[in-house]
């Protein structure tokens, strides 16, 4: 138990955990791996790209962090479970994990290929499940019961909010993932493991860079999606930190089978 009169913020301490990161190259990975680099986790940075994973590792060895790089994604059965092998036996065990893969391929149902449907269900829950596997079974070798096992997936308020722009492919895939969490938290309750998932709305990356512009149709998107966001702007990596170090840490032991909106108040209309 955590003494509160003496530090509750030891509630959110995740110093000397095994954080594994996948799609650390990403936006929200990136974001992720400096923070829990800067938070005393000792981290695994999992990605497709060695180029951008090398970079990302010499910026965090400037945080005194020396990640262990897989080059893969958990795309197979077998690749899934190279990446957990490869975090547990940096650190002797895995303790955190979070998932920030994801794509969109927008277009109306009418003129969507199937192909384009499968490679968004893919990305955005296929390969959350592989890598959920994997991270199951070996939370099940390590048997540890003083602290418990926690992951954290990516999903979108998208899973929650339709949306008439050709989204069937994003959103199917987001209210999958959220039922999974849910799923899996019933699973794993008893197993030492907890899963929950961050909830945003947009937020400034290569991805959504146009709604951040000043020209069309930039422009009149955000204006019109912002009619409907109470605190009047879009979002940045930063203003989803703290909801993840959150979900990883001790403060949130009680906590499971959730999806955290962080998304200025969206989906409160």
């Amino acid at each position: 138990m955590i003494n509160l009169n003496t530090n509750p913020l030891s509630l959110f301490d995740i110093s000397n955990k095994s954080a594994l990161i996948i799609g650390a190259t990403g936006t929200f990975g990136r974001a992720a791996s400096k923070a829990l680099a800067a938070a005393g986790c000792d981290l695994t940075i999992a990605d497709q790209n060695i180029e951008d994973l090398e970079k990302l590792s010499k910026d965090l060895e400037l945080q005194k962090s020396n990640p262990t790089i897989v080059d893969k994604w958990p795309d197979t059965e077998a690749n899934a479970k190279l990446i957990i092998e490869e975090a547990a036996s940096a650190s002797n065990s895995l303790d955190l994990m979070f998932i920030a893969l994801g794509t969109n391929d927008v277009g109306y149902i009418e003129d969507q290929k199937f192909e384009d449907w499968r490679k968004v269900m893919m990305a955005n829950l296929d390969l959350y499940w592989l890598a959920c596997q994997a991270a199951g079974r070996q939370f099940a070798k390590q048997k540890k019961t003083d602290t418990r096992n926690k992951v954290v997936v990516v999903s979108s308020t998208r899973g929650r909010h339709g949306l008439p722009n050709g989204y069937t492919g994003y959103c199917a895939s987001k209210s999958g993932l959220d039922g999974m969490v849910k799923a899996l938290a019933c699973e794993w309750g008893a197993k030492n493991s907890n899963i929950n998932a961050i909830g945003p709305t947009v937020f400034k990356s290569p991805l959504a860079e146009w709604m951040f512009s000043d020209e069309e149709p930039g422009k009149s998107t955000r204006d019109k999606m912002l009619e409907r966001v109470p605190l009047g702007r879009l979002s940045h990596t930063d203003d989803l930190i703290g909801g993840l170090i959150y979900l990883l840490s001790p403060a949130s032991e009680y906590v499971t089978g959730q999806t955290l909106y962080i998304d200025g108040g969206y989906t409160a209309e």
